[in-house]
């Protein structure tokens, strides 16, 4: 990974990563100059999508714990 690769994913909030994995989208239909670099955006994307993924499921969670009778 580069050094412009930004920070550890998993210290990121929602709408850090979002906003990120909105940049890295558009950066990748403009096309790479290399294929490294479009490897390199392609695990990034990868990764933010998933952080967004952990922190919606977590929401979702805890929407489902605060509704009565939604401890499981």
């Amino acid at each position: 990974m580069t050094s412009d690769a930004g920070p550890d994913v998993q210290t990121l909030s929602f709408e850090q990563a979002r906003d990120e994995l909105m940049r890295v989208v558009a950066e990748l239909e403009q096309g790479a100059p290399t294929l490294e670099h479009s490897l390199e955006l392609w695990t990034r994307g990868e990764a933010l999508a998933a952080r967004c993924e952990q922190w919606l499921l977590g929401a979702k969670r805890r929407l489902d714990e605060a509704r009565p009778g939604g401890e499981a």
